[in-house]
């Protein structure tokens, strides 16, 4: 197979995906490229099913880790080309590849990890480790002061292939998932004080995985943001409001999500609850 020369990270791409991992192009930032004009706003309807990896239909590596694939063909194509020509590195989707990493951004994240967890392959970063488990389970950041978890839904930087030997999925680390996650900055109020839900409780859209997939778009909107990070929050909260605020749908652990995610590009707790607050007044709630 002919590659461009142009995409110096492609081989590293097809490696990967020679390994089972399904793989997309990062930008400037690190973070996935934008959708295409056909898929804007998911304008496109998205995946049927946002739980697996895997592009909507069009040729671009559009929905950022659900585009992640190991199909050769569509990471050479011509229009993942053009992008490959643009990316700064590789990212592949974890949990697309039954693996979670548990990342450790400090000395005392290390420290915890070594003192708690089984051994398993582990991979240098920038300000600590990736330790790599076999076994996919729900994402979620800041289960504990420096640590996140990448499985679902999310994607983790190729780093290479580490050392070590990848081993089962600790119940330590699914334990971390289901219990109190500990925020780099201040949690908000939990209540969300909306009106009585219309539906008894249930979202009266379409399905369950509708609000699931909406919630997913709402973070992946504020995580890819390049500027006027206040106004896309502010947007975003107001477009799930909009759409979930008044058939009863909403929880605390949606609201929990939205404003990790705008906290994870530098707002402050106090911005998000402001944001939100002003969301629900904008909409009469």
């Amino acid at each position: 197979m002919t590659h461009d020369p142009r995409s110096a990270l492609l081989p590293v791409a097809l490696e990967c995906a020679t390994l089972g991992l399904p793989v997309l192009p990062l930008r400037r930032g690190k973070v996935p490229f934008g959708n295409c004009p056909l898929c804007a706003d998911n304008a496109c309807g998205g995946r049927p099913n946002m739980k697996a990896p895997g592009p909507c239909g069009c040729p671009h590596p559009c929905h950022a880790w659900a585009a992640a694939t190991t199909d050769p063909a569509v990471l050479s194509s011509p229009a993942w080309v053009d992008v490959w020509a643009q990316a700064v590195a590789v990212a592949y989707h974890p949990g697309g590849a039954d693996l979670t990493v548990v990342d450790l951004d400090d000395a005392d994240a290390l420290a915890w990890a070594r003192a708690t967890l089984p051994a398993t392959r582990i991979v240098a970063t920038t300000r600590g480790e990736h330790w790599i488990y076999r076994g996919a389970m729900a994402s979620r950041n800041a289960v504990r002061p420096g640590v996140d978890i990448k499985s679902t839904m999310v994607y983790a930087r190729w780093l290479g292939p580490g050392t070590g030997t990848i081993t089962d999925l600790p119940r330590a680390v699914r334990a971390l998932a289901v219990s109190k996650a500990a925020p780099v900055r201040p949690v908000p109020p939990r209540a969300l004080a909306l009106p009585a839900p219309a539906g008894g409780g249930v979202c009266c859209h379409r399905t369950p995985t509708y609000l699931e997939r909406g919630i997913a778009m709402a973070e992946q909107r504020i995580t890819e943001a390049r500027s006027a990070i206040h106004a896309t929050v502010y947007r975003t909260f107001l477009a799930v409001l909009s759409t979930h605020g008044r058939c009863g749908c909403l929880t605390d652990g949606h609201m929990e999500r939205l404003f990790t995610a705008a906290q994870a590009r530098g707002e402050s707790a106090r911005h998000c609850s402001v944001a939100w607050a002003n969301a629900r007044t904008k909409l009469g709630m």
